[in-house]
């Protein structure tokens, strides 16, 4: 009887689905939230450096993440090809953080070290020079646009506004940091930083 009651009258129908969804909402998200798995830097885990941060700006700015993730599962075989499981304590000075879904190539969280800076490079610019395969398209105009300063100190200042921990010093750094970089650079140096803290990079 109370089903039916339920069921005939939407407005009190709706009002028990938000009930629902608002509850389960709670039991999900509260726990992330005070855990400090989730909340608390894995060990090794630091903030991006300067070169490295406007290299993120390109690969989101590119929209790397539609086609890669950055997110190992907990499955045998995705340890096997790509490396350790992902923790959620890498991801605490990402904002917004990359992990996707969505593989139409491989998974990048472990990418950093694997390859040096020259395979990267020549990669971005000529995927298929170094992957015969591959559909990604090539960004040889990132090799011609510099890094400057005052836009990575502009990204630094807003991901310290969200939390990342970073010093007046980081800020000094900026300048001599980009110098002379250009985009292809930023980005190779992100990638070279997607790596779990016990992996090596090699320049």
């Amino acid at each position: 009887m109370n089903h039916e009651k339920v069921e005939k009258h939407i407005g009190l129908m709706a009002i028990l689905i938000a009930v629902v969804i608002s509850v389960g909402g709670i039991v999900e998200i509260v726990p992330l939230m005070i855990s400090k798995s989730t909340t608390e830097a894995a060990p090794g885990v630091e903030p991006l450096e300067p070169l490295q941060v406007a290299g993120r700006d390109v690969y989101v700015r590119e929209g790397c993440y539609n086609c890669h993730s950055q997110q190992v599962r907990y499955l045998a075989e995705e340890v096997l090809r790509y490396g350790p499981a992902a923790k959620p304590g890498e991801s605490v000075y990402d904002h917004p953080f990359q992990w996707g879904s969505k593989r139409t190539g491989p998974d990048l969280s472990r990418v950093g070290g694997r390859y040096n800076d020259e395979w990267h490079e020549l990669h971005l610019m000529d995927p298929r020079a170094v992957v015969p395969e591959s559909n990604m398209p090539g960004y040889p105009w990132l090799a011609r646009k510099q890094v400057t300063a005052d836009d990575v100190r502009k990204m630094m200042g807003a991901l310290r506004t969200v939390g990342v921990p970073y010093t007046d010093a980081d800020f000094e750094a900026i300048p001599d940091a980009v110098a002379g970089k250009t985009q292809l650079d930023a980005l190779v140096a992100y990638l070279q930083s997607l790596k779990a803290s016990d992996q090596e990079v090699t320049q």
